[in-house]
Formats: C-alpha cells, sequence, structure tokens
C-alpha cells in the first residue's frame, strides 16, 4: 500500500504544470497530512522529486512546491520500424536528453538489427554523461502483433523472417539493462499521455503512420491494450473495396494500410509526374523527403497533388470514423515518421470528413490534432513504458504475490 500510494503522489506531481503543495496534496489524492509528508520526504530522498520554492497569496506560511526531479531517473526509448529506428534517452519529465535515428539494417535478421539498438544505446548513455544506474531501463516500441507474455514479436507483417523474435529478452541480453517491449501504437498513446497531452481521465486513440498504420488507444486515462496485447490493429479496415490486394497476403482488398502505405502515395505523384522518380533502392528517408514535396505541391496549388493527398486523406478519415464511432473517443491524435511531411495538408481537411461520419455529429464535435512530440512520438513513448511501467499508479501494485 506504501508504493501505491507513493505512486500516486508521484503521478498527482507528474501532471500538475506548475508543482503541487503538499496540502494541495492531501486535498487531490485523499491522504492525511502525515502520509503526504512521510511519502514526499521519501521521494526527496530518492531524489525524484524537488522543492522547488515557495508560494503563498495570503495569511499564513508559504507553502513550499514539489516538482519532478528530471534528473532523478532516465529512461531508453526505441522505436523499431521496418525502415527506421529511433533511440532516444528520456529524462524523468519526458524531454529527450540526446537521441539516434539510423536506418533499419536492411537484412532484417534480428540479431544484426538488435546488435545495431544496442549500439546506439550504449552510445548514447556514454555520451549523455548520466550516470547508468539512472537509467530505469529500455523500452522497445515493435509493429505488431506482439506477445507480450514472452516479449515476443510474432509475425510483423513489414519485418521480413520475424515470425518468433524474443525482441525483449535478445534486447535485454545485449544492453545489459531491464527491457520491456510494447507495441508502436501503444507506446505512441503512453508518450501522448506522459509527456505530449492534457492526460487526465480522457479518451482518445492515435493514429500511427509509419511504415504501416496503427491505432493506440487511451481510455478513461488508461492506455487499453486489449486482452492479448495488441489492441489497434486497424490496418484491416476496408475502405476501398476494390482495391489492391493487401501486402501481407490475407487475401483482402482495399485495406487502409495499403491505401495508405507511403510508397504507393509516393508512386501515385511520380505517375502523374508530380514528383521526379526515386533513385534505385529507395530509402524511408527518401520516401519522407517525397511526401514532403508532394505537400508543398499542394500548397503551391498543384491539383494534381491535392487530389492524391485529398484522397488519401478521405481514407484515413474513413478508417478514422469507424474508431471513432465503435469507441466514442473525444479527440484524435496522429504522429509518427510519415504524418509529419503531410500533418498539415490532412489537419485542414480530415476535421469535417471525420466529424461529418460519426454518430455523434449533432452532439459535439471531435478534436483532430497533430502530436506535440513529432516523428520520434515512437521512441519517446517505448521510453515513457519503463516510466510508467516503474512510477505510475497501477492497481496490481495492491496484490500480495504468492
Amino acid at each position: 500500500m506504501g508504493d501505491f500510494n507513493l505512486t500516486v503522489i508521484l503521478d498527482a506531481i507528474r501532471r500538475s504544470e506548475s508543482g503541487l503543495s503538499r496540502v494541495e496534496l492531501a486535498q487531490i489524492v485523499g491522504l492525511s497530512p502525515q502520509t503526504i509528508s512521510n511519502i514526499s520526504r521519501r521521494l526527496l530522498d530518492q531524489k525524484l522529486i524537488m522543492e522547488a520554492g515557495k508560494e503563498g497569496s495570503g495569511p499564513g506560511k508559504p507553502r513550499t512546491i514539489l516538482r519532478l526531479n528530471p534528473r532523478g531517473m532516465y529512461a531508453v526509448g526505441v522505436h523499431l520500424d521496418p525502415s527506421i529506428i529511433t533511440v532516444v534517452l528520456l529524462d524523468l519529465v519526458g524531454a529527450i536528453v540526446t537521441k539516434d535515428t539510423f536506418a533499419t539494417p536492411r537484412s532484417h535478421e534480428p540479431e544484426e538489427v538488435v546488435a545495431a539498438m544496442a549500439a546506439s544505446v550504449g552510445r548514447l548513455i556514454d555520451g549523455s554523461g548520466v550516470p547508468r544506474d539512472l537509467v530505469a531501463g529500455v523500452g522497445v516500441a515493435a509493429p505488431g502483433p506482439i506477445d507480450l507474455d514472452r516479449g515476443a514479436v510474432v509475425g510483423a507483417p513489414l519485418l521480413a523472417g520475424w515470425d518468433d523474435v524474443p525482441l525483449q529478452s535478445m534486447v535485454a541480453e545485449a544492453t545489459g539493462l531491464e527491457t520491456t517491449i510494447d507495441k508502436d501504437v501503444t507506446g505512441a498513446a503512453v508518450a501522448e499521455s506522459w509527456t505530449g497531452g492534457p492526460g487526465g481521465t480522457d479518451s482518445y486513440a492515435f493514429f500511427y503512420l509509419g511504415t504501416g498504420l496503427g491505432c493506440g488507444l487511451v481510455l478513461n486515462g488508461e492506455v487499453y491494450r486489449g486482452s492479448s496485447g495488441n489492441a489497434g490493429e486497424i490496418g484491416h479496415i476496408i475502405v476501398d473495396p476494390d482495391g489492391p490486394e493487401c501486402f501481407d497476403g490475407c487475401g483482402m482488398r482495399g485495406t487502409i494500410a495499403t491505401a495508405l502505405e507511403p510508397p504507393r502515395i509516393v508512386g501515385r505523384a511520380i505517375e502523374t509526374g508530380i514528383l521526379e522518380p526515386l533513385g534505385a533502392d529507395p530509402t524511408a528517408a527518401d520516401f519522407q523527403a517525397a511526401f514532403a514535396r508532394l505537400n508543398a505541391c499542394a500548397s503551391e496549388g498543384d491539383q494534381r497533388a491535392v487530389e492524391i493527398l485529398a484522397a488519401a486523406a478521405r481514407k484515413m478519415a474513413w478508417a478514422a470514423a469507424v474508431v471513432g464511432n465503435l469507441l466514442d473517443v473525444e479527440r484524435m491524435v496522429f504522429g509518427g515518421p510519415f504524418w509529419e511531411p503531410v500533418a498539415d495538408f490532412c489537419l485542414s481537411v480530415m476535421p469535417d470528413m471525420v466529424n461529418d461520419l460519426l454518430a455523434t455529429r449533432g452532439i459535439y464535435r471531435i478534436q483532430l490534432t497533430a502530436t506535440s512530440l513529432g516523428e520520434d512520438v515512437g521512441a519517446v513513448g517505448a521510453a515513457c513504458l519503463v516510466l510508467d511501467r516503474a512510477l505510475a499508479p497501477r492497481a496490481e501494485r495492491l496484490l500480495l504475490g504468492g
């Protein structure tokens, strides 16, 4: 119970932008002043919080404000995308201390991929000057589906040969750090809750556009993972029954994942003469740059570019509306490495598209926004998974082992 109360107090301080006094904490969490004082002293001794001056607006003794200590704990986040790997070192308030981005090894061999991850993790920690004993662990955000119990990636369609890869144990052995693993879209949703969004008890869907498309869910302030940890696999929502066959061989046609596959959108722009052909064996960076050029053309009034982006935005809106009608979320957040280049255009047309398709359109208007964390949201989310599991209040902390 003491550990649970500690995480409740720490979470309340984290969610306050300006910090909280001990009196305010007692009012918010409902614990006695003595319990608040004891736990605050414990957190101060552990250097997880710090005293940040005094405030007072009336008679009586000024109140000491408690805030998170950014240097009290760190976490490493690794986002594994089939095209790009991003590694970040995060402090306790969710700020990026340092980061590294590099192309995923083309072989997709698990051993080669993990070795590249571990080398990057080592470089970041050593170069940052952060004491290794303050690094709580490594979080890995990977494409699904995953087996959470075993920490394994099971049949990720865009990672060749990853039929049953024990990624969690492999990364832990390679880095020497405690490792946790989750789906990339779940990590993005956790990142938004920890550092990017207003937090609290709201419900939202996070649409992650990378090499593939997924959806992270936060319902009533809690990340929803589903019974196996694989909630949010929305790529098979059909938006064009006569469209091309799905790339993973499932036999379905016109899925949202296929419709929004970056090479297809860029390919259409090249076919219509908007963009120049890419070089041989283009990389993810090449496609991102092409996305940016396509968006620039649309902004400059090229009607062909507008039509291509509008068609893609309309299909994404259809998929988003399916999620919105099913879950009745308050807002939708969009992000990911392939979202950034087209964010301005999509957010100028998609809010109306989505809201027109929602059953609740006569009651309230849902908010669509881009994540404030940019293209690093997957890696930031992976690091936040470590902080979340170490410090967030969880009901299972109240269970007695054995």
